[in-house]
This record gives C-alpha cells, sequence and structure tokens, in this order.
C-alpha cells in the first residue's frame, strides 16, 4: 500500500483549489450545468483520480485513510463536484472485471480523466431494490456473430448527459440464481439508445437523467465479470461507496459548522452574541456533539473496511448518519444566516441541495437502515 504524507498532500489539495477556483467553479456549476472537463483532467494528472486503485489496474494503491483526507480537503475547498469526481473510478470498479482489451479503452482513460463513465442501475420500478431491476438482456445469434439485445429503461442515471459509456446493469437469468444480474459496457453513441435529461434540485453538474435502451445490440466481449454474478459486484462495491461518500457530507458539515459558529460569536442580537441565545447554542453545542460523535464511528467503520470486516449494515450505517447529521448541520447554518443563509450570496443552501441527494443515491436511508437491521436479528 502506497505511502502517502498526509500533511503535504492537503497542501497539495489546497494549491490546487487555489489554481482552480474549485468554490467560484463549484457555484458557477451550480448556476449553468456543465461537466468540469479540464477540472476533470487537471484530477487525473495529479493522479487522484480512483488513487485507491491497485497499481496492478493502473491507480496508485492508497488506503482509504489517505483517500479521505484527499476527499475532505476538496469538499471543503470547493464542495462536493470535486470530492466524488474523485471516487468515480471507483464507482466503477466493476471494469476491473472487464476483459483488458475493454479495461484498456475505458478503465485506464477513465482513471487519466480521459473518459467519463456512468453507471446505470436504477430503473422505474426498481432502484435500492435492484433484485427487482427488469431490463432484459438476452444473448442473440445474429448470423455467426453472438450478441446481446438490451431492453429497458434505466432512471437517476447520473452523467447521462456527459458519459461517453455506461456500465449497464441488465438481468440475464431469474432472481434467485444469485440475482440473474450480469454487467455490460455500453458506449452511449450505440444506437437504440435515447436521453431524457432531468433538472436535479444539487449536484445538477450531474447531469442525470433517463436512459432508454431499445433493442440495443452489445457484443459479447462487452460483458463484465461473469454471467448473473453482477448482485454481488455490486454489494462489494457499494460498501466501501458508502463509506467514502460519508466522508464527504462531514467535510462539507464541518465547513459550515465552522462558519456558522464564527457568524454566531460576531453577529449582535438583542443587546448580546447571536451565539449566546439559547435557542442557537445550544443547537450548535449540540451539531458540535453529533458532527464529532459521528466522525468517531466514521473512523471505526473505516478500520474495519481496511481490515476487510466491514460489513453492508455498518458501511450503510456510516452513510446514513453522516447525512443526516450533515443536513441538519447545515440547515442550522440556513438558519442561523437568516435570510442571506437562504440565499446563494452564502454557501450552505447549495451544500444542503448536494448532500441532500445522499439520503436516496446508492442506497436509500430506509434501504441502510434495513441491512442493518438484518444484520442484528439475522434472516427471517
Amino acid at each position: 500500500m502506497t505511502t502517502v504524507d498526509l500533511t503535504t498532500l492537503r497542501e497539495e489539495v489546497r494549491e490546487f483549489a487555489n489554481q482552480y477556483h474549485l468554490a467560484p467553479r463549484s457555484k458557477a456549476l451550480d448556476a449553468s450545468p456543465a461537466f468540469p472537463w479540464e477540472e476533470y483532467r487537471a484530477l487525473g494528472t495529479r493522479g487522484w483520480l480512483g488513487p485507491r486503485v491497485p497499481p496492478s489496474f493502473g491507480g496508485r494503491g492508497w488506503s482509504f485513510r489517505t483517500e479521505a483526507v484527499l476527499l475532505e480537503e476538496l469538499a471543503a475547498q470547493g464542495g462536493s463536484v470535486f470530492a466524488k469526481l474523485v471516487l468515480q473510478p471507483e464507482f466503477c470498479a466493476v471494469l476491473r472485471r472487464a476483459a483488458p482489451e475493454l479495461r484498456e479503452r475505458w478503465y485506464l482513460p477513465l482513471l487519466r480523466g480521459e473518459r467519463l463513465v456512468g453507471n446505470q442501475i436504477t430503473e422505474p420500478g426498481a432502484g435500492s431494490d435492484v433484485r427487482s431491476l427488469s431490463m432484459t438482456a438476452d444473448r442473440v445469434a445474429d448470423g455467426s456473430t453472438e450478441q446481446y439485445v438490451l431492453q429497458g429503461t434505466k432512471s437517476e442515471a447520473a452523467f447521462a448527459v456527459d458519459a461517453e459509456a455506461a456500465i449497464v446493469y441488465a438481468r440475464t437469468g431469474p432472481k434467485e440464481a444469485g440475482g440473474g444480474l450480469t454487467a455490460f459496457l455500453v458506449p452511449s453513441d450505440t444506437r437504440g439508445i435515447t436521453v431524457e435529461p432531468h433538472g436535479d434540485m444539487g449536484e445538477r453538474w450531474m447531469r442525470r437523467g433517463t436512459v432508454h435502451y431499445d433493442a440495443v445490440r452489445v457484443p459479447l466481449t462487452h460483458q463484465i465479470g461473469e454471467e448473473g454474478q453482477a448482485l454481488h459486484y455490486l454489494v462489494e462495491e457499494l460498501t466501501e461507496e458508502r463509506v467514502m461518500l460519508a466522508v464527504i457530507y462531514l467535510a462539507l458539515a464541518e465547513s459550515s459548522l465552522t462558519e456558522v459558529i464564527g457568524h454566531a460569536r460576531s453577529r449582535k442580537v438583542f443587546g448580546t452574541r447571536l451565539g449566546d441565545l439559547e435557542a442557537v447554542g445550544f443547537a450548535l453545542a449540540e451539531d458540535r456533539a453529533l458532527l464529532d460523535a459521528t466522525r468517531l464511528y466514521l473512523e471505526q467503520v473505516l478500520t474495519e473496511i481496511e481490515t476487510s470486516k466491514a460489513t453492508p449494515g455498518r458501511a450503510g450505517m456510516a452513510k446514513w448518519m453522516a447525512n443526516s447529521v450533515a443536513l441538519r448541520v447545515l440547515d442550522h447554518a440556513i438558519q442561523f444566516h437568516g435570510g442571506a443563509g437562504y440565499s446563494s450570496k452564502l454557501p450552505h443552501e447549495q451544500r444542503w441541495r448536494d448532500v441532500r441527494s445522499g439520503g436516496l443515491a446508492h442506497g436509500s436511508n430506509e434501504t441502510l437502515k434495513m441491512l442493518s437491521a438484518r444484520e442484528l436479528f439475522g434472516p427471517r
């Protein structure tokens, strides 16, 4: 595992943030959504895209904790956008199971920031309940050549507008056979694909959308991993993803808490400091304690995940706790800044909108609690 000096890393991230003006850029991307190709390529040049990826697959082999420092600093300096870009190759980790030619063409350029690959799981009738996905991939003969034909619709797809290809999960077998799902790499310009862009509340730079697949033909060589085993791959990847997302949520909350405490010290109301009013001071004191407690829990789960002991339930609870506490902190930052907090003059409202997606994406809060409860009580 590659060793990195964390103090130096933090300084490098701050220099990067100043060079690329990440804070104003994040605000601009919210107002005029587009994929930030320049910053994406710059992250790739520095080896900061998917740095946990093993060197054997083109990454740097960082530890979870080292990547967590990178995510914290990027989130603190420029909001969620640039921190989440770091994770994109890890969201697409299943590509490491693809044929060497496919990895060379799509995964290595993804690590360099030269390509963008989306990840399409959710459908109009199935999201967190992955076993209920209904998109089909039928194996058919076309003369002497066999292909898969994809039929169905994917919804809530991140980068639906901008991705050059997507990892698409489709049913190739019965639900009982390990979920019966198979992953495919599908270039976005393949015939039969149409995209309906969404208008989102936050993280607008992702330009999500609904993607329709109408008899889309995919070569057998674009199958990723073993047929029917994609559900197992998803569980493994989501466990890691949820922990790293929790890091981002806490970093954003920490920034706003620091800022609102400073405001509560200097703002005078009714002849005293804003923070001296119990309604404000008590709330912020609780926020401080809750944020610190959640960070301690996350530290435990990071230790577990680095020693391969983390369970989906524990990782899910880390994401839920971090997201819930972050939303509370951000809501107080808006409230205690008054009318200015509600406006785009201050960063709190954008942070709140960006963090709000965390209660839905990569496993809804309700699903995460269900996973944790099942680990507590076992199967029925």
